[in-house]
């Protein structure tokens, strides 16, 4: 991966902050080594994708955070406006917790599969009604919800457009947080395999596309971000 030649790891913690010297949560120390202005919001990510960065940094336990530094450099230059990247992130993050889940979540969570899988199906000419193999073994690890959610008017025709804007995002949301809360021996893991596989996901994606990788990043500016949030830091809420 693009940070195999890096060395040191930056302090990430929770929330937003200032300035490196304030800390760093995930993505603001994304907008450093893009080189953009300092913030949680930078434009060298997919929105979607930054949002469910952020989310992770927030939730994964303080021990485990410092291993998600790993996976930033594989986000910056991560953009485009393909309606199936926010497909694609929700199915993983529905997917990744809907085994997990407890079972109210498992009902929304099990709706959100279908419904993604029916924009993919969509977008990609592809038959409706069926399911990838990944979608398929989570429903099966949750027959009730998914047998819930056959039954759901969810219609044959998903908008886009309509999943793109408001059940994307609510997806990434729940499925988050439902990691993290769930009884598991160790949701931090699965909080980084969630984030991490959206990641890989949406490069093979954009490869297919358009050939392109992930960016590149400076080994000085990466150990200059790693000497600047191993100061002292005080977090701030978001």
């Amino acid at each position: 991966m693009p940070g195999d030649t890096l060395h040191g790891v930056p302090l990430l913690s929770r929330g937003r902050h200032r300035n490196p010297a304030k800390g760093a949560c995930f993505m603001e120390l994304a907008s450093y080594l893009a080189g953009e202005r300092w913030s949680d919001h930078p434009s060298c990510t997919h929105p979607l994708l930054a949002g469910l960065a952020r989310m992770v940094n927030d939730l994964i336990s303080d021990e485990a955070r410092p291993g998600l530094a790993v996976l930033i450099p594989s986000v910056i230059g991560l953009v485009g406006d393909d309606p199936r990247l926010d497909a694609r992130i929700a199915l993983r993050c529905a997917t990744t917790a809907l085994p997990v889940a407890a079972h109210e979540r498992q009902l929304a969570l099990a709706v959100s599969i279908l419904a993604a899988e029916r924009v993919l199906a969509r977008l990609e000419d592809r038959p409706y009604g069926t399911l990838e193999e990944r979608s398929r073994e989570a429903l099966l690890r949750a027959p009730d919800a998914w047998r819930w959610a056959r039954d759901f008017r969810l219609g044959s025709k998903v908008s886009p457009k309509r999943f793109r804007k408001y059940a994307a995002p609510s997806t990434v949301q729940l499925a988050v947080v439902s990691v993290a809360e769930a009884c598991i021996p160790d949701p931090d893991a699965l909080l980084k395999e969630m984030l991490a596989g959206a990641i890989d996901d949406c490069w093979a994606l954009l490869r297919a596309t358009s050939g392109r990788g992930p960016a590149t990043v400076d080994p000085q500016r990466w150990a200059e971000a790693t000497r600047l949030t191993r100061r002292p830091a005080a977090a701030s809420a978001r």
